[in-house]
């Protein structure tokens, strides 16, 4: 499907970024006979046409920035012409107008040293990563005391719905669940294809007359913050903004963070919890 023409400025962004791109390639980079004395570095014109199956005038008009339109097909076939990676597709995308692909989820893999010493740094807060699915990456210390997390929670929605001591500490959750089911079902349509969704829906409709009820209704949310109430048994009543920050060199993950609410007596309450715990990091 063709794009609306880029906008002007855009235009002219287009044409440098590919111009340039173009100049740091030589013929012998992608296969191709040096053609003779050049005046210009790098790739001629026609050269990135042939290589990309596009007409010379067409790509020619493009980095001119001339008033044409362009489809993802085509850009691609750019892409692969200058050998762009993934965040030169990106920005080729913008660029042209058209939104791009979304990336796809890389395979689980342990959260990095680095993002485990921002969990950590948390502390005494609570933190967690997890995946565009909701499945728990890695947990903070302070998390598993505060929320109840235990060695069986592997996916945070599933938690909600089934974990009986996460819902008996939770302070507002018939009033937040219609909410949480919401931002679940904004992320399932981003992944229509995704199959491990429908296994998790479908689990949790079987075991959760809660869940079952909800997600009929078909309400989406796109909200990244939220307030949870947790009454613990020890420190009382505690009450966080929490706030989702998505992972950009992990698609589809994101870090949770949790803080204390002004005004609630929280983190005083949380500090002297998880100085008992001997949880808080050093400062």
């Amino acid at each position: 499907m063709a794009s609306p023409t880029p906008a002007p400025g855009r235009r002219d962004e287009l044409r440098d970024f590919l111009r340039t791109r173009r100049a740091r390639l030589t013929p012998a980079d992608v296969g191709m006979p040096d053609g003779g004395r050049r005046r210009t570095p790098g790739l001629r014109r026609e050269e990135v046409a042939v290589l990309a199956g596009v007409g010379v005038s067409w790509y020619t008009w493009l980095e001119q920035g001339r008033d044409i339109t362009v489809s993802g097909d085509v850009l691609d076939a750019i892409v692969r012409a200058l050998r762009l990676d993934a965040a030169e597709r990106e920005h080729l995308y913008l660029l042209a107008g058209l939104n791009p692909p979304r990336a796809d989820a890389p395979p689980a893999a342990p959260v990095t040293p680095e993002l485990q010493r921002v969990l950590d740094a948390w502390s005494p807060r609570p933190a967690y990563v997890r995946d565009r699915h909701w499945n728990f990456l890695a947990i903070n210390d302070a998390a598993r005391e505060v929320f109840g997390y235990g060695d069986t929670d592997h996916n945070c929605l599933v938690t909600f719905f089934t974990n009986v001591r996460y819902r008996s500490m939770n302070t507002h959750w018939a009033a937040t669940a219609p909410d949480v089911v919401a931002r679940f079902r904004a992320d399932v349509a981003r992944h229509p294809d995704d199959p491990e969704f429908g296994r998790i829906i479908a689990d949790l409709l079987a075991v959760s007359p809660e869940f079952a009820e909800l997600w009929p209704r078909h309400d989406v949310s796109g909200s990244t913050q939220a307030v949870k109430g947790i009454r613990h048994p020890e420190a009382g009543e505690l009450v966080f903004e929490g706030t989702l920050l998505p992972l950009a060199d992990r698609p589809g993950c994101s870090l949770v963070l949790h803080n204390p609410r002004p005004g609630t007596g929280t983190r005083e309450r949380l500090e002297r919890l998880m100085a008992r715990r001997g949880m808080a990091a050093a400062s």
